[in-house]
């Protein structure tokens, strides 16, 4: 029915908030669609002030309107998202998962002895990187991890892992000592993240302590680019990611469902067999 009083449906004014939810969110939200998130709530009423009669427009529980949400609010959202689904892979998958990762990566013959390959230590949440590592010491790698030099600027350096470790603000585990290398002269490159897309965009914590350090490939100072690859489990993948001027794509990304490739650059680099 149509009030002609304010010139709305009734539909619209008198339909329930929880009625209107379930209709916009009755799937969990994608990374494109978040709008169920950011939502106003508006009452359109009449109030009369002797023979003036006004609409007002005051907070309800009914009307519900959708304004277009900031790219930073999206990304908050599903950062929130991603880390609760990777907290809920069961214990005996994730230690599955680990080593599948692990063995994709050596069958394509990333790890070469001597190469110098840029790693990280996992956090409980993430997919376990120590078969990984193992892995790659097995095979006469050298392994460089990432340690935080500076808090304020959010920059790290990469450092050798020769097993004398600390623990960073966040609980990070990171070498005390041992030989810096710059990025740009890594071989290969190991990316942790919170998310990733199809087209090779990805998602940290939020601090863009990678994206800096391999900010050079974005100024293009250098030729050589690392082949950079992102260790995830399946349930991290989402179609699309909002794209920032400042983000360094990856290349690559292993998860135990396999590899999918990004770009020519691995071969192109000489890295893949």
């Amino acid at each position: 029915m149509f009030d002609k009083r304010i010139g709305l449906p009734r539909t619209l004014i008198e339909t329930p908030r929880s009625q209107i939810l379930r209709q916009h969110c009755a799937s969990p939200p994608r990374a494109e669609s978040l709008t169920c998130l950011y939502q106003l709530h508006l009452l359109l009423r009449f109030e009369s002030n002797d023979s003036h009669r006004h609409l007002r427009v005051a907070p309800s529980s009914f009307v519900t309107v959708h304004p277009t949400p900031t790219p930073t609010a999206d990304l908050k959202a599903l950062r929130k998202q991603l880390r609760a689904a990777r907290k809920a892979v069961p214990v005996a998958q994730r230690r599955r998962d680990a080593r599948l990762v692990a063995q994709l990566a050596a069958r394509r013959h990333w790890l070469r002895p001597g190469r110098r390959i840029g790693l990280f230590l996992s956090m409980p949440e993430e997919i376990d990187t120590g078969p990984l590592v193992r892995a790659a010491l097995r095979r006469g790698c050298q392994i460089f991890l990432p340690r935080i030099t500076d808090y304020r600027r959010y920059r790290i350096q990469f450092v050798a892992y020769n097993g004398r470790l600390r623990r960073s603000r966040y609980g990070i585990r990171e070498p005390q000592t041992g030989r810096i290398l710059p990025a740009r002269h890594l071989d290969f490159i190991f990316m942790p993240l919170v998310g990733f897309d199809l087209q090779g965009q990805r998602i940290g914590m939020g601090r863009g302590y990678y994206d800096r350090a391999l900010g050079y490939l974005l100024r293009r100072q250098h030729w050589f680019s690392p082949p950079r690859v992102g260790v995830a489990f399946d349930c991290q993948q989402v179609q699309q990611l909002p794209t920032r001027p400042h983000d360094v794509p990856l290349t690559a990304v292993v998860t135990p469902a396999g590899i999918r490739h990004f770009s020519r650059h691995i071969a192109s680099s000489g890295t893949a067999a």
